[in-house]
C-alpha cells in the first residue's frame, strides 16, 4: 500500500500526463474525458470562491493558512459524492489532527450549500463556485451535453450551472493535497464520476506528505 501511493505522489495523473504541455487550462473542455487539470507541483490558482454564507473569499488565501484538502464535487444531488463526502467524515479528525484543512467546492450556490449544511455534520467548509473561477482554473471544468442537462433536470429536479455561454458545467470530481505555499503535492482526477479515491488513499496520502 505504501509503496502504491508513493507511486501515486510521484506521477500525477498519468491518465491526463499528455497533455501537461502548453495549454490553457481555464478553457472549458468539451468532455470529461479532455479535462486538464493542474498536476503535482502547480500552483493553486489566486480564484475567489464564496462561503456557504455568500461570502466572497480568496481560495489562496485560505489556503495559505493550513495544508490543504480539496474536494471537487458536483453537488449535494450527486449521490456519488454525497457517499464520498460521507467517507472523508470517517477520516476527517485524522486529518485535521494532521493539520489539515478540508474544502469542499462545488458549482452550487451558496444557498444551496446552506440546506447541504444542514443536513450533515461533516466539518469540511463548503464554499460555492456558482462562476465557475476555480473549477476553470483547476482545469476540471466540461460541458455537459444539452439532453444530459435535461435529464437532470426533468428527473432529478437539478439546474446544473451554466457558464456565460448558456452552456451547463460540472467538475471532473478531483481531490487536491496542498502545502501552505499553494503548491499541490498531489491530486486525483477521474473523468468517470462514479469512481473515487478511497479515504484510506486520501489520508495516506496527506499523512505521508506531512
Amino acid at each position: 500500500m505504501l509503496n502504491s501511493i508513493k507511486l501515486m505522489l510521484t506521477s500525477t495523473l498519468l491518465l491526463f500526463a499528455f497533455s501537461s504541455i502548453a495549454l490553457d487550462r481555464t478553457q472549458i473542455a468539451e468532455n470529461a474525458e479532455d479535462v486538464t487539470p493542474l498536476l503535482n507541483g502547480m500552483a493553486v490558482p489566486n480564484v475567489m470562491v464564496k462561503t456557504s454564507e455568500g461570502d466572497p473569499v480568496s481560495l489562496k488565501a485560505m489556503l495559505l493558512q493550513k495544508p490543504s484538502v480539496i474536494v471537487f464535487y458536483r453537488g449535494g444531488w450527486c449521490p456519488y459524492c454525497s457517499r464520498q463526502l460521507a467517507e472523508l467524515k470517517n477520516i476527517e479528525q485524522a486529518l485535521t489532527e494532521a493539520g489539515y484543512q478540508i474544502l469542499a467546492i462545488s458549482p452550487e450556490t451558496p444557498e444551496k450549500l446552506q440546506s447541504q449544511k444542514l443536513e450533515t455534520e461533516f466539518a469540511a467548509q463548503l464554499l460555492s463556485d456558482a462562476d465557475l473561477n476555480a473549477i476553470k482554473g483547476f482545469g476540471i471544468g466540461f460541458y455537459v451535453p444539452d439532453d444530459t442537462r435535461k435529464l437532470y433536470k426533468d428527473r432529478m429536479n437539478v439546474e446544473l450551472t451554466p457558464d456565460t455561454t448558456d452552456r451547463a458545467v460540472l467538475p471532473a470530481p478531483a481531490i487536491f493535497i496542498t502545502d501552505t505555499l499553494g503548491n499541490i503535492k498531489f491530486s486525483y482526477v477521474n473523468p468517470n464520476f462514479k469512481v473515487r479515491p478511497s479515504a484510506e488513499l486520501v489520508l495516506s496520502a496527506a499523512t505521508l506528505l506531512k
